[in-house]
């Protein structure tokens, strides 16, 4: 199946799910990327040098977040209800 705004062949999963992150948020993202290559991307609050590629990707992401572009919310940590294992 041909996409109607594309025009390349387009698979039946990919016509029914909805993108996660705009484009423009992948830019944001790619761009980020490129600055932690070259060494000027710097963290928020100590500005420490960004080296971590997760690191680089979740910078993306949050200004991509600041300029209101399409990104899920963050994911909060959430404390974990394990269960005691019983002892024999």
């Amino acid at each position: 199946m041909i996409g109607m705004k594309t025009g390349r062949l387009v698979t039946d999963a990919e016509q029914i799910m909805a993108r996660k992150y705009s484009r423009g948020a992948s830019k944001d993202v790619k761009s980020a990327m490129h600055r932690r290559k070259k060494g000027t991307l710097r963290s928020g609050r100590s500005g420490k040098k960004v080296k971590s590629r997760k690191q680089a990707i979740a910078i993306g992401l949050s200004e991509a977040r600041k300029k209101g572009k399409k990104v899920p919310k963050k994911k909060t940590g959430r404390k974990k209800t394990g269960r005691k294992k019983k002892r024999a």
